[in-house]
């Protein structure tokens, strides 16, 4: 498999999931370094949703940079770790400035 870069939006099959999470065959946000990706056999990424959302920033972001073909949000709070074994396709790649802004929001949620 090609390498996994951070920025990269990325098809995953997120299943077997349990209560609330994000499940099925989605895209995913690729938000860890690229050494940890290549060295762990991981990746930490988020799930996102063409689903318009109910909550906004922190909890979500809407991704303009990409060409993907629908309007897209990250659900910044669907953090996962995930085996590279997961990961399928690159479908987009989310501006630098978008992947610093989930990682702002996600500090928010934790409290950081």
């Amino acid at each position: 498999m090609a390498r996994i870069l951070r920025g990269e939006i990325r098809w995953a099959d997120l299943d077997p999931t349990r209560g609330n999470e994000q499940s099925g065959r989605r895209p995913v946000l690729i938000l860890s370094a690229d050494v940890f990706n290549e060295r762990s056999g991981t990746v930490i990424a988020v799930a996102l949703t063409s689903q318009p959302p109910r909550a906004g920033f922190p909890l979500t972001l809407e991704l303009d940079s990409t060409k993907l073909p629908k309007a897209s949000w990250v659900k910044i709070s669907q953090v996962r770790t995930l085996s590279t074994d997961r990961i399928g396709g690159k479908i987009a790649s989310a501006s630098p400035e978008e992947v610093a802004h989930v990682i702002e929001g996600l500090n928010e949620i934790l409290g950081a």
